[in-house]
């Protein structure tokens, strides 16, 4: 049996998971291809017009993969962590895809939602797997499999390595060793896809620095901080990007930092906001927002990262100097 999975939105932070786990099962998982022209196009035509950058792509991928396998595998995620949501696109995926795309293989849809507790996990994963088999001892075996591949996927970025290209071999981590780093935040399936970010963390390479992303950081320390909000973030994502830049604050190393955002993201928008006001008010690191969407050109995006490094690198040099002037 060949399983589908489109290289879209959990993609990026799961699929070690996934692929560890249908493969212990005996199946053939099949991705789709790395994002290009057609994909969005295709996606974009098939998707609302309200939708985000990145669910009009995850369209395009279910498209891309629909005549290639027998099973597709569209999980939605509603939360993962207890008391948080993941993103309201992730919630509606399996409805937006049933209503704007025909005739579909055969698809899994199950909802993982851990907002209460995880003691629903095994019959969550019970149930993903019995379109193959019933055998709760081999489902769970392969479950633990799936997880091992998770964790060593993680600790790699715990080590300040990334994935420089879209491929599942983890010899494809590259750890960059310049001194001076510069933060990236954005979500991983409009970072890593390098379509979409048009290559943005191997053209901040190209200028001597180190790049970091959230995935970098401690999640276990940014889910202790103290966000000083009226009201908790309930968002996982949301609380792991505003960690991160927090955590970015006092990270001297950290000279600059992006936000890379998809035009139509409602919790961008807010947390982008929130991140800048305290960027400004409390360091003087630079920082640039950029806002991608289907319609975005590579030269503006060069031109704009050229002038954030220069303006980084301009601060280093001559900052601190006296006009003689007057």
């Amino acid at each position: 049996m060949k399983i589908g999975i489109p290289r879209g939105l959990g993609y990026y932070m799961y699929h070690p998971l996934w692929k560890g786990f249908f493969e212990s099962l005996g199946t053939h998982v099949v991705f789709s291809d790395p994002t290009n022209k057609e994909i969005l196009d295709k996606g974009t035509l098939h998707c609302v017009d309200e939708a985000c950058l990145p669910l009009k792509v995850y369209l395009g991928h279910i498209l891309n993969l629909k005549n290639k396998v027998d099973m597709l595998f569209l999980p939605k995620l509603t939360s993962v962590n207890k008391g948080e949501y993941i993103c309201p696109k992730f919630c509606s995926v399996p409805e937006l895809v049933k209503s704007s795309i025909n005739e579909l293989p055969p698809t899994i849809y199950t909802n993982v939602d851990f907002h209460k507790n995880r003691s629903n996990l095994l019959k969550t994963v019970y149930e993903i797997g019995s379109p193959i088999t019933s055998n709760k001892k081999v489902l769970k075996n392969a479950f633990n499999d799936g997880l091992n591949a998770l964790k060593d996927y993680r600790h790699k970025f715990s080590l300040d390595m990334l994935p420089l290209r879209e491929s599942l071999s983890s010899t494809d981590f590259v750890k960059n060793e310049f001194p001076k780093k510069i933060l990236v935040l954005g979500h991983s399936y409009v970072l890593y896809d390098h379509y979409l970010s048009m290559n943005l963390i191997n053209k901040i390479h190209s200028f001597g620095f180190q790049v970091i992303t959230q995935d970098n950081m401690d999640f276990k320390h940014i889910k202790g901080l103290d966000f000083d909000r009226d009201k908790k973030i309930f968002w996982t994502l949301a609380r792991h990007t505003l960690g991160s830049a927090l955590c970015a604050l006092n990270m001297d190393e950290v000279q600059g930092i992006v936000y890379l955002s998809s035009f139509g993201c409602g919790i961008d928008s807010v947390i982008a906001e929130i991140v800048e006001r305290k960027i400004r008010r409390n360091t003087k690191k630079g920082f640039m927002l950029i806002n991608l969407d289907e319609h975005t050109g590579e030269a503006g995006l060069n031109t704009r990262i050229e002038a954030f490094i220069d303006m980084i690198k301009w601060r280093q040099d001559y900052e601190t100097n006296f006009s003689s002037h007057g």
